[in-house]
């Protein structure tokens, strides 16, 4: 069964109202309340003071952080207000509740930056209010993070300083911040103590957020893909900015990596488990680009499954699978962005120059 609970107690009418609805759908539908959080506590609400933002420390990375953060007076810019509040909490996900006029809004804030709402007006049917935040919360909490990684220095010499296909990506890169689509990395220094960036790197070895990420096959087995928290326009070093993706370990949960001898290595992109996926399952598909971006009549996932998820992996997995031609294919993922497979990344520009919308259509 999975368990849930609180970080303190809700300090508002509003926030104890919110809580005490929570309670009431989420057990009712097979999770267990807690009210003393261990190591194996699934799912967390942590509270936010807008005026003193403490995060919550989780103890392993199966435990899923929803901050809850209740707004005073007017509402604020989403993206330049309360982003840097998702970022301070140290959350999976972020609740910005706004209510004023016996209405409630309740905005869900993701790390890679997509946002949607819902809405509850007095004298409306409660349940189905809650109902919408647990639909929206569960499949999200119970998911399977693959962001753990093998490095090992086998990578063959003659890959040592890159090669042709390192070299494509690099100029890819620059063209997509060309195309005005990378969004600089987001500056967690900026927002988190020292202590708290040891706990993030300690946990997730995240040293910084940055969207996007491109990746080329070698052959049949592995594929360069550009590395985790960095600039995608400035793509050099083997082992730092590009890395070799040569598997996936299941039973470790872990992405392998070949990596040049004595180089302290980047961390994998968290989209790896998805790109290794579609490798694996189509020698076609040469190439891989994901943007956050949209484009007009695309099909998308459903449900907005964390980066690095097994399960958003497997789902875009299915609809590339499920497509007229997999090897050429645009996957919109919800909320988020999009996902384009070609036989070559040349292909993949061919078809978006022109053609991508910048901003991505929330719902």
């Amino acid at each position: 069964m999975n368990n849930f609970t609180f970080s303190s107690s809700p300090s508002s009418a509003i926030l104890k109202w919110l809580s005490a609805g929570i309670i009431s759908t989420f057990t009712e539908r097979n999770f267990e309340y807690s009210d003393q959080p261990d190591n194996q506590i699934k799912l967390v609400f942590h509270f936010l003071d807008e005026d003193n933002v403490r995060p919550y420390r989780r103890k392993a990375q199966a435990t899923f952080v929803v901050a809850v953060l209740e707004s005073k007076g007017a509402p604020y810019d989403i993206f330049k207000e309360v982003y840097p509040f998702l970022i301070r909490s140290l959350a999976n996900h972020l609740m910005y509740i706004n209510h004023r006029d016996e209405q409630v809004d309740i905005h869900f804030l993701t790390p890679e930056q997509g946002c949607y709402s819902i809405k509850y007006k007095k004298g409306e049917e409660e349940k189905d209010f809650f109902m919408k935040i647990f639909q929206r919360l569960q499949p999200l909490s119970t998911s399977k993070l693959v962001i753990d990684n093998e490095f090992d220095e086998d990578l063959p010499s003659d890959k040592w300083n890159g090669d042709h296909i390192t070299e494509a990506l690099s100029k890819s890169g620059k063209r997509l911040d060309k195309m005005d689509l990378l969004p600089a990395p987001f500056p967690l220094e900026h927002y988190l103590n020292k202590r708290d960036m040891r706990h993030l790197n300690k946990l997730y070895g995240i040293g910084g957020l940055s969207y996007g990420n491109l990746s080329a096959r070698s052959d049949q087995n592995h594929f360069w893909m550009s590395a985790s928290g960095i600039d995608k326009s400035n793509m050099n070093d083997v082992g730092k900015d590009i890395l070799y993706i040569k598997g996936y370990n299941s039973d470790a949960n872990q992405m392998e990596v070949s990596i040049p001898p004595n180089v302290k290595p980047k961390r994998a992109s968290v989209d790896a488990i998805e790109h290794w996926m579609i490798y694996k399952e189509h020698p076609e598909v040469g190439a891989i680009v994901h943007i956050h971006a949209w484009m007009d009549d695309v099909k998308a996932t459903e449900i907005n499954y964390p980066c690095g998820t097994l399960e958003l992996a497997e789902t875009v997995a299915q609809l590339v699978r499920d497509a007229d031609n997999p090897a050429e294919t645009i996957i919109g993922l919800k909320n988020h962005g999009l996902t384009i497979t070609g036989p070559s990344l040349e292909n993949i520009f061919q078809r978006i120059e022109g053609k991508v919308q910048r901003q991505v259509p929330m719902n």
